[in-house]
């Protein structure tokens, strides 16, 4: 498959959110590229200027470079085909648009809208390919001046050869198309601006891309670009048609494709809940590959070591959010506890934090850090984790208190109070110890005695260890807390 030096390009357009299709398709071509040494040219296709905007451009670098995706060729860091932003290269597209023409293999097309849908949809009541007729493909020197002097815009059209395109696709094998089902199609409009159809094939032909990975919805233009980069190899424009390989859909809810509208598509969901890149990269992988049968854990250089795209399924990949927080929630357990203590700092401090800045405890925060570590799914989670810790007051959350103050909890509150009075405070086993005997004393196994302190103590009825916790916060707290309980359950 691989015969010579690689050249891989991921060509995003700027609009909108980045989003999770187009960081799978950037990941295997970045994969593809480092495991066979080979160059990641960044590309930007930005000719919609009325979608395209500098803010979604900004985006863009952004998200990847957080991703650790680095690029040997495009934005901001050059290279031998530069420029990289597809708006800077008009000048190249109009001359390959001329010289198709020239050459025999684009024409004009004067056939207005209305003319196209008439034809069009008697193609269809005949039971015919309802594409491109052909209608102006062989008009006379004559014919085109009488257009013209009508005032007809025109708009450039690519000769498909009469001939079945072949080409063995690197996921899903050989695949041929007739030509009836290949129309002409256009390649630049009527005010002169080129279409995708040319500009994205020229420039993978003057980069010299030797494979282009890309989604399954692009699968039906490939026959199209291949019979382009032929001619483009026929006038010198280009050295070789590439390799091409369709990636598999991501599917979201309901079995349909995941799109841009759906929230859990955007990759700023990801980031702004405090997904690693390395757990959101290691769960985006296994969307149409697989490390091994009984490997889902692994790193982004164990990923490079192993990926190549003739083992990518070419079956739809079903995106589980549950899955991809799983996945995360073990790339933190596996960070250094001071990296993860570091990367946590965001969520710390506002907007995030719920509670006032000076009463933040960074030698608590050091302390309870490593018991958070094990718990944390993403690392947004930590906030409501260890609010209990510099918030004045514990959060007060109705539906915890709810569910823990049932039965006589004023009785066991006091009873564990009192133990906890005596407890050593520097020992957790030793409060444990504390909580389990007035359960006891009250009939209540530790699980159902401990609720009541934990609600107390952080206002929730889940969070970190609750022992830990207690000796952290430190006895004066955590038996004000209490106190402040039993006033409000025996008020």
């Amino acid at each position: 498959m691989v015969n010579g030096p690689v050249r891989v390009r991921f060509c995003p357009s700027p609009t909108g959110n980045p989003h999770v299709g187009l960081v799978r398709t950037a990941l295997f071509n970045w994969a593809f590229a480092r495991h066979h040494g080979g160059t990641f040219v960044f590309r930007i296709e930005d000719t919609d200027a009325a979608r395209d905007s500098e803010e979604s451009y900004d985006q863009l670098l952004d998200s990847l470079r957080w991703l650790g995706f680095t690029w040997d060729e495009g934005p901001e860091i050059g290279g031998p085909h530069a420029p990289y932003r597809q708006s800077q290269r008009m000048d190249i597209y109009a001359d390959v648009a001329k010289k198709l023409q020239d050459g025999g293999h684009a024409y004009s097309c004067y056939c207005t809208t209305e003319e196209l849908d008439q034809r069009r949809d008697a193609a269809r009541a005949a039971g015919k390919p309802s594409g491109y007729d052909g209608h102006c493909r062989e008009l006379t020197a004559e014919q085109k001046a009488a257009y013209e002097a009508e005032g007809r815009a025109s708009i450039v059209r690519f000769r498909m050869p009469d001939e079945t395109i072949t080409f063995t696709d690197l996921v899903r094998g050989e695949i041929s198309v007739t030509p009836e089902n290949v129309p002409d199609f256009g390649i630049v409009r009527a005010n002169g601006a080129p279409l995708y159809t040319l500009v994205n094939p020229v420039d993978d032909a003057l980069m010299e891309i030797t494979h282009v990975l890309r989604g399954e919805d692009l699968l039906s233009s490939t026959p199209r670009q291949i019979a382009l980069y032929r001619a483009l190899i026929e006038l010198g424009v280009a050295k070789a048609v590439p390799e091409f390989g369709h990636l598999p859909y991501v599917m979201g809810e309901g079995n349909k494709k995941l799109s841009k509208r759906d929230p859990e598509s955007s990759l700023n969901l990801y980031r702004e809940r405090g997904f690693l890149p390395e757990g959101l990269l290691n769960y985006l992988s296994l969307l149409g590959w697989s490390f091994s049968k009984d490997q889902d854990i692994f790193s982004i250089e164990e990923m490079v070591a192993k990926f190549d795209i003739p083992d990518v399924n070419a079956n739809p990949a079903r995106f589980d959010l549950k899955k991809a927080e799983a996945i995360n929630a073990d790339h933190i357990r596996q960070l250094d506890p001071k990296d993860f203590a570091d990367a946590c700092a965001p969520w710390l401090t506002a907007p995030h934090a719920n509670w006032a800045p000076e009463d933040f405890d960074a030698e608590a925060w050091a302390r309870i850090a490593p018991h958070a570590q094990t718990r944390v799914t993403v690392l947004s989670d930590i906030t409501a984790n260890v609010d209990f810790l510099f918030r004045r007051e514990p959060v007060e959350d109705q539906a915890s208190w709810d569910k823990a103050m049932k039965g006589e909890p004023a009785a066991l509150l006091t009873t564990a109070r009192a133990n906890l009075e005596t407890a050593d405070w520097s020992d957790p086993e030793a409060l444990k110890q504390a909580v389990l005997t007035a359960g006891e004393a009250h009939g209540l196994k530790l699980g159902k005695a401990q609720a009541p302190v934990r609600v107390a103590v952080t206002g929730r009825t889940v969070g970190l260890p609750l022992f830990e916790s207690l000796e952290i916060l430190g006895k004066e707290r955590s038996l004000a807390r209490i106190d402040a309980t039993l006033a409000k359950l025996t008020a």
